[in-house]
């Protein structure tokens, strides 16, 4: 099966970039499912129902979430809607599941949504959460899982992989906006990427327009970050290839600059 994973995306320009480009990406690239984060998706922070079926609309088949999950609070009433999900380790209490399973080609397959330490809201730890979590689905005979590790520190998510290469089918990191040139294949078969990167503008602080971020390193005032309606975009996205033991076989990287040619980069294999 291959499996397409997008990063943060950011506002409208993001939203557009799928609605332009997702269709046609999956034809050429023979995707069988798709996944996305939605915490950025309207104007920059949270999600609205209008734009969580705009974005299922576009090809999206179910969706990640991070520390701006809650920030539109009509969220609160879509999880038992849609395909949606929020870090596991927000607390007990909290609304959403963590985990998102499905049928896919006849094997089971599970997607988790964690969130990192440094910087981020309060939350449980999750890497004793997530050992003991993976240990109950394999138990239970799923193979295939699939991890959007939601966190600030790089080091954060290179230990999560080492943690669990050899239990996993791919951790894809989200939450920096900024892609890291790390793409590749472990040897034990595991997807890995400390960040996937944003969709949407490229052209300011990001995602956001520069103006309240530039301001707010000159003089130390915070103001209320904006996405252009105007500016350059991307899209970026990773896709996976798993065989039937949940083991990746190969993974390249999708990037289209505004309405450009698509740029496409294989994993390194170890």
């Amino acid at each position: 099966m291959k499996i397409a994973f997008i990063g943060d995306i950011v506002g409208k320009s993001g939203r557009l970039m799928l609605k332009k480009h997702l269709k046609r990406l999956q034809q050429e690239h023979f995707i069988d499912f798709t996944i996305a984060n939605y915490e950025n998706a309207s104007h920059g922070f949270g999600l609205t129902e209008k734009n969580c079926i705009e974005l299922l609309g576009y090809g999206v088949d179910m969706m990640t979430g991070g520390n701006h999950s809650f920030d539109k609070k009509e969220i609160l009433d879509l999880f038992d809607t849609y395909p949606l999900i929020r870090p596991m380790n927000y607390p007990q209490a909290t609304p959403g599941k963590g985990i998102y399973q499905t049928i896919l080609l006849d094997k089971q397959v599970a997607i988790l949504n964690l969130m990192g330490h440094y910087t981020m809201p309060l939350a449980d730890n999750p890497f004793t959460m997530i050992v003991s979590v993976v240990a109950s689905l394999k138990a239970q005979g799923i193979k295939h899982i699939i991890i959007d590790m939601h966190a600030e520190a790089s080091s954060e998510k290179q230990a999560l992989l080492h943690m669990l290469k050899e239990d996993v089918s791919a951790i894809l990191g989200t939450h920096t906006h900024v892609a890291t040139d790390d793409l590749y294949v472990t040897e034990e078969g595991c997807c890995y990427v400390t960040d996937v990167g944003l969709t949407g503008c490229r052209d300011g602080v990001i995602g956001m327009d520069s103006e309240v971020p530039v301001k707010r390193f000159l003089t130390g005032l915070s103001g209320h970050f904006d996405v252009s309606d105007v500016c350059k975009t991307l899209l970026q996205m990773v896709v996976f290839e798993l065989d039937d033991e949940g083991r990746c076989l190969s993974a390249e990287k999708i990037k289209i600059y505004d309405d450009k040619p698509k740029i496409v980069s294989q994993a390194w294999m170890d």
